[in-house]
């Protein structure tokens, strides 16, 4: 088990640099961030030299990468344009997007894996087949139609919750944003967690278990639940990163300021140093999501283990 954490750690390096890398070139080779800084007006050519001296804009792409990465490992991301710390705009962004995250993963899992248990169980009945025609609906509607919609209904409306998430973004606040963030998501789960489940009723080790005389619940909780979830852990693990990164339509809906505020934010004002900086924290969570998920695998399969 030692060894294979190594070996996992040791292709994250690689990984890190390519990904990173591509991001910074693709920011940084996009646009001038010193012309988008003073907006429709000219800079004065010496104020703007000074200021691309001071960015080590003046420097060829890969020596600016190599002097960003070196800030990094030293845990400084570098100054948004208005002045202020990334590492500020961090501490308080990512904090209220992991919240939100926490809950739509938790919606998923419980939601998707028990719907998908149950349709796999109900296979060809109309129970099936009105959860499979609904997780198609769900996958077919974008995220800002189906998140305006619960916004007017339960928010405007009904009056059953506030239309918007306030500054401190309570987990009781952030409930139905969750639920718009999760939903996409939680069809494909739903969807997959039944397809795996119903190929699984019928696997050997299944009718085994059965006729040993085992308890139709020990069966599935312990033998058809445990097999089914490898490619739904596979799923969720690397939709933890997308949840995070792309929330940016959810927290414009609920005025979350979140990771997607800030990113908005930076795209829009060509903020290339907040751009960078919040995608590279993006890199590690996904990186980190599937390193969790191997290691899972490893739980879940004792051949993984004892490879």
């Amino acid at each position: 088990m030692g060894r294979y954490l190594v070996r996992r750690l040791l292709q994250m390096v690689p990984v890190f640099i390519g990904t990173t890398l591509l991001i910074f070139l693709m920011v940084y080779a996009l646009g001038d961030p010193v012309a988008a800084l003073f907006g429709d007006k000219a800079p004065d050519p010496a104020t703007a030299a000074r200021i691309r001296a001071d960015l080590h804009l003046d420097e060829p792409l890969w020596k600016q990468y190599l002097l960003y990465m070196g800030a990094i490992f030293q845990g400084d991301f570098g100054t948004a344009f208005n002045g202020q710390r990334v590492t500020e705009l961090m501490a308080s962004a990512f904090p209220v997007t992991l919240r939100l995250t926490l809950v739509a993963v938790v919606i998923e899992i419980v939601v998707g894996i028990t719907l998908g248990v149950v349709s796999g169980l109900k296979r060809g009945r109309p129970l099936d087949t009105g959860l499979l025609v609904l997780t198609l609906v769900v996958i077919s509607v974008p995220t800002f139609v189906s998140g305006y919609l619960l916004q007017f209904l339960l928010g405007v409306k009904w009056g059953w919750i506030s239309p918007s998430v306030s500054s401190e973004a309570r987990f009781d606040e952030l409930i139905l944003p969750g639920v718009v963030l999760a939903l996409v998501s939680l069809a494909y789960v739903t969807r997959l967690s039944r397809t795996s489940i119903a190929e699984n009723t019928r696997a050997d080790y299944v009718r085994t278990a059965v006729a040993k005389g085992l308890p139709r619940r020990r069966v599935v909780t312990h033998h058809l639940l445990r097999n089914s979830l490898i490619p739904v852990v596979t799923f969720i693990g690397a939709d933890v990163g997308a949840l995070m990164g792309g929330a940016i339509v959810t927290e414009r809906i609920f005025n979350i300021h979140g990771v997607g505020y800030q990113l908005y934010q930076g795209i829009l004002r060509n903020n290339s140093p907040t751009v960078v900086g919040f995608v590279t924290i993006l890199v590690i969570v996904f990186l980190v999501a599937n390193l969790l998920v191997d290691l899972l695998y490893a739980v879940l399969d004792p051949r993984i283990r004892y490879a």
